[in-house]
């Protein structure tokens, strides 16, 4: 599950939205802008001016991210990619899409759309260079910006997935192999060569005296990770190919609705272990609750709470059929940010589905295989 972020609004029907992790990069550029690249360029201005140029040209770098991702997701969307957010953090930004590309052509128009938007910004910068060489305000963020809308691109298009030329790749080998998770497999497991590679090269900068070569390494490190989880997300899906979602889905016990949560805890859930279960109130289901909303009560409330008070209405929790593959269960249940969902039949409950038991199943298919 993704982490809480602070949301700046919606842009074309996208939310935006900044990680804090992207207060400390924001912090390091100004800093590094203020303390070298200004003074360097325009000697005699005043302190107070370099640092106010520095967070004005790391904030207009944020802005030219963002256009880069917003690039990604236009043409997403117009191959009818449902895209969540868009989220800056200490790498950058990153447009999370709602689904896989349709094609390998989709694939390829999308991750090609950000470099694009990035080469217009580059040569827009340098352009207003030409133009304003005498006005030091808005030469001197106009230079940095194009050269790093350049960079930007030149480090995107490295072709090691999940970065924009590791998708071009996976495209182009979808294309020829026609399956999108081989050629998924494939493109991560190049981008975890050049994460290796990265790491390799930024501690062996660090023993030579250059200390930016950590920040090498902590890139390397984090395109290991990223395109590592990647991997192992076209190998899940591949297990989960052709399983239901009856297949996984637990048939819940129920208890009745003024059953207090001690008693729910004690007599239920330290006693057979089950931690997901259904509402009734007479003969009718009318919720569900599971550890989760348990814990989140206060321990000390829970003679006196029931389990009415703590569970999810019916009418709350999202549904699917029996009958729906189960790597498609696990991205909506990613998508609309749930743990749960009723598993529904004929207008009868069947049971309930949660991550927990997409993960026990997922394995028990894992040692079978």
């Amino acid at each position: 599950m993704m982490r809480k972020n602070i949301s700046l609004g919606r842009i074309l029907g996208i939310s935006i939205g900044l990680d804090y992790s992207w207060f400390l990069i924001f912090a390091l550029l100004t800093w590094m802008l203020a303390a070298t690249y200004y003074p360097a360029e325009f000697k005699g201005w005043q302190p107070q001016q370099y640092w106010l140029m520095g967070a004005a040209t790391a904030l207009l770098f944020f802005a030219s991210v963002l256009l880069h991702e917003l690039g990604h997701a236009v043409v997403a969307k117009a191959f009818n990619v449902p895209v969540r957010s868009i989220t800056l953090f200490l790498f950058g930004g990153v447009a999370q899409l709602g689904a896989e590309p349709p094609s390998a052509l989709a694939e390829f128009a999308i991750a090609v759309a950000g470099p694009l938007v990035s080469i217009a910004l580059s040569v827009v910068f340098f352009a207003i260079t030409i133009v304003a060489p005498n006005i030091p305000e808005v030469f001197g963020p106009a230079k940095y910006l194009s050269f790093i809308n350049f960079m930007l691109v030149v480090f995107n298009m490295i072709p090691g997935y999940p970065l924009d030329g590791g998708r071009v790749l996976r495209a182009l080998i979808w294309g020829a192999i026609k399956d999108m998770r081989r050629a998924t497999i494939i493109a991560g497991n190049i981008g975890r060569g050049f994460g290796y590679l990265f790491i390799f090269l930024g501690v062996l900068s660090v023993m030579t005296g250059n200390l930016g070569g950590l920040w090498i390494a902590f890139i390397g490190w984090f395109l290991d990770n990223a395109a590592t989880a990647e991997v192992h997300r076209a190998e899940f899906r591949g297990l989960l190919a052709g399983h239901k979602v009856s297949n996984a889905m637990n048939h819940c016990d129920e208890v009745p609705a003024n059953l207090t949560l001690q008693q729910l805890v004690d007599d239920h859930i330290l006693v057979h272990g089950h931690r997901t279960f259904l509402v009734r109130d007479g003969d009718e289901t009318i919720g569900a609750v599971t550890l989760h909303e348990v814990k989140d009560v206060p321990r000390e409330q829970w003679a006196a709470k029931t389990v009415r008070d703590a569970m999810v209405p019916l009418d709350k929790i999202r549904r699917i059929s029996p009958e729906a593959g189960l790597w498609s269960a696990l991205q909506r249940m990613e998508r609309e940010n749930v743990d749960e969902m009723l598993v529904i039949t004929a207008d009868r409950i069947a049971g309930l589905l949660s991550r927990d038991d997409v993960a026990k199943y997922l394995g028990m298919v894992q040692e079978l295989a």
